[in-house]
């Protein structure tokens, strides 16, 4: 599936509920991740990883939680997003206000390519994070991630309509998801509409926590 025997297309610490969503609904500017959502991310906010990435802290828990979160940055040399992942604004771009949820230093210190049908010029962050958006679709996003990852991995980081274009078209070379013990309801799906047998995916690993079920997914 991968066109490069260094470069992998990978899915990593990406939460569902129990009944498979991925964002809960009524997305807006104070609910990013949709009502309720926030409670898929319990299993990996107080990790070591997390904690000292995305708020420069000490401490946080251990365990296999914690070895899947450290997973997650290993070795990504670029990131795709959604448009929605990068932020609420729809339709074309109103002005450059908007440049994230994630400050003025983003978590990503490298070249991050959105998914978008208008387009922008790139955004420079601190720490070296550049957000980039792509109006030709997912293959011509992944093309540039790859060329700018240099031979590392390139990871997907949703949000769930992203990753199923990427399921669909068979390019995802390794998938992780953690399933929290929550229920959504509804909100966006990640398993509406995918036949991941027949598209050649199966379950390769998985590890329970007290907080999520960790399940590892590679090509049959």
């Amino acid at each position: 599936m991968t066109s490069s025997a260094t470069s992998k297309l990978v899915v990593r610490c990406f939460s569902v509920s129990a009944d498979g969503y991925g964002a809960g609904p009524g997305q807006n500017a104070d609910n990013p991740l949709g009502v309720g959502g926030m409670g898929l991310h319990e299993w990996i906010l107080p990790t070591q990883t997390i904690q000292k990435k995305l708020f420069a802290k000490d401490g946080g828990t251990s365990g296999a939680d914690d070895d899947f979160a450290t997973q997650g940055f290993e070795n990504i040399g670029a990131w795709i997003l959604g448009r929605n992942m990068f932020g609420p604004v729809r339709g074309p771009w109103p002005d450059d206000a908007w440049k994230g949820w994630w400050g003025d230093e983003p978590p990503y210190h490298c070249d991050v390519f959105v998914l978008t049908h208008h387009a922008r010029a790139p955004i420079t962050m601190k720490g070296g994070t550049v957000f980039h958006f792509v109006t030709e679709g997912i293959e011509a996003a992944l093309q540039r991630a790859r060329a700018a990852a240099g031979g590392k991995d390139v990871r997907v980081g949703g949000g769930v309509a992203t990753i199923q274009q990427y399921l669909r078209a068979r390019l995802i070379d390794e998938m992780h998801i953690a399933i929290a013990p929550i229920l959504l309801g509804s909100g966006e799906n990640l398993f509406a509409g995918l036949d991941l047998p027949a598209l050649g995916y199966e379950v390769t690993d998985h590890v329970a926590t007290a907080n999520a079920t960790h399940m590892v997914l590679k090509p049959a």
